[in-house]
């Protein structure tokens, strides 16, 4: 096991999920401190892969985790108020708050509801920045954001009056109320490795007392290009295009596989799985590293009805590939959902939601695995998730099964290159860590 480094600048992470922007900050070279989740699903994955001795992970240390807060889920108000006083002696000691709070009702992919109480949660993490005064702080959201709820606002004249607020305007606002230099954009995750285009709404904020004098301020998102490619040359996948859906799940098929019942803990008898992987493109390398043939996670097969298989394959023989089903395919097919795209297998992948029936396979009339899923949001194969797989109705409220984990999660890739760009910041900055001990 790789042990933790003691020199690597130190991070918290807050709505931390399964622990995607974790993963990827770890493998850029930061060391984590705790992670912040309340589901308990999630944070029994993240738990598993990142915060528990796991012979698998490969050099990556996991959470140097603080003996004052217990490893299990809580929610951030819960933490705040319990912990207070250990997050004021921690002040000076944390380099780099980051998050990605929940983004339901900036979401044009669900109900985008103005009054959801999540869309606060934000505060919260700028709280704790406020407590501990990180150098850096990093939110990751979804680019609906930047856009603000309703229409303009009317004065009680009747004259129209300025339009309202977004909610990044106002983490914005806030961050430079706290002492804090803004930057927001959006980067989508396909120019980083990831085979998605998953365009992300981040927001970085450098203190400003530590801005060096008569210099121009360090740009995260000029520097993000500048490191573009020799982050991908590195890896070795490609520069000039994104890397597609095929070459990042081909070796997943059905097609020409043995089979094998599945027999992971989480799930009931009768499930199908492939019996081996043989990676065969760069990505696909990249992902499986050096497992050989130890087992993959989270391969189970979907199960269809024979015709909802029959509906499949009609969409693949008859439907545009890489796009979402016309309103016409959907009314001559008798589907009632909206949002039904069958991916293209020399393109990237949609943007990957919570729900796996909002896409179908390339090639199988199929949805996808949940590994699959995983492939497509850049998670190494050695990523275990756990829990239920699937869940509904009232039930998703409370619930956070594997493929929610996998959807909400902010891809590693895209986090890594996120965090190198930051160490470069970091570098620039006047900012000497005092001894958290």
């Amino acid at each position: 096991m790789p042990k933790n480094n003691e020199a690597a600048p130190i991070f918290i992470d807050l709505f931390a999920g399964c622990g995607g922007l974790s993963l990827g900050l770890f493998q850029a070279g930061w060391q984590g401190l705790c992670a912040i989740e309340q589901s308990p699903d999630a944070f029994k994955t993240l738990s598993h892969n990142l915060v528990n001795d796991n012979s698998r992970r490969p050099l990556v240390a996991g959470y140097d985790w603080p003996s004052w807060l217990a490893k299990k889920p809580i929610e951030i108000s819960t933490f705040l108020n319990s912990h207070r006083e250990e997050l004021l002696g921690m002040a000076g000691t944390v380099t780099l708050v980051a998050g990605g709070p929940p983004c339901q009702g900036f979401s044009f992919a669900g109900r985008r509801e103005a009054n959801d109480p999540r869309n606060q949660l934000f505060k919260k993490h700028l709280e704790i920045v406020d407590i501990l005064k990180p150098p850096l702080v990093l939110l990751e959201n979804v680019q609906g954001i930047k856009v603000a709820h309703g229409k303009k606002r009317w004065i009680d004249n009747g004259r129209k009056g300025r339009p309202r607020k977004s909610y990044a305007d106002k983490i914005k606002h806030l961050l430079e109320e706290h002492g804090y230099l803004a930057q927001q954009n959006i980067v989508r995750a396909c120019d980083y490795g990831v085979p998605q285009l998953r365009p992300r709404y981040i927001t970085i904020g450098i203190r400003r007392d530590l801005l060096p004098e008569d210099e121009p301020a360090p740009d995260i998102f000029k520097i993000l290009l500048s490191i573009r490619k020799s982050f991908l040359q590195d890896r070795r996948l490609p520069v000039t295009r994104p890397v597609t859906v095929a070459e990042a799940i081909s070796d997943l098929q059905i097609s020409g596989q043995d089979m094998k019942e599945c027999t992971e803990a989480d799930t009931r008898r009768g499930f199908k799985q492939i019996s081996k992987i043989t990676p065969t493109t760069i990505y696909q390398h990249l992902m499986h590293g050096n497992l050989g043939e130890d087992a993959v996670n989270s391969l189970r097969l979907p199960k269809h009805r024979p015709a909802t298989t029959s509906k499949f394959k009609e969409i693949l023989q008859t439907c545009r590939k890489g796009v979402h089903l016309s309103s016409k395919d959907r009314e001559r097919l008798g589907i009632k959902k909206s949002a039904l795209v069958p991916l293209s297998p020399s393109k990237p992948s949609h943007t990957l939601t919570t729900l796996p029936d909002d896409m179908l396979h390339y090639c199988e009339p199929r949805i996808h695995t949940v590994r699959e899923h995983a492939r497509l949001q850049s998670f190494p194969d050695w990523f275990d998730f756990l829990g239920k797989y699937t869940t509904g109705g009232k039930r998703r409220t409370k619930e956070c099964p594997r493929y929610s984990q996998v959807g909400n999660a902010v891809p590693p890739l895209l986090a890594e290159a996120l965090g190198i760009g930051l160490l470069k910041i970091l570098n620039s900055l006047n900012f000497k860590p005092q001894n958290s001990k």
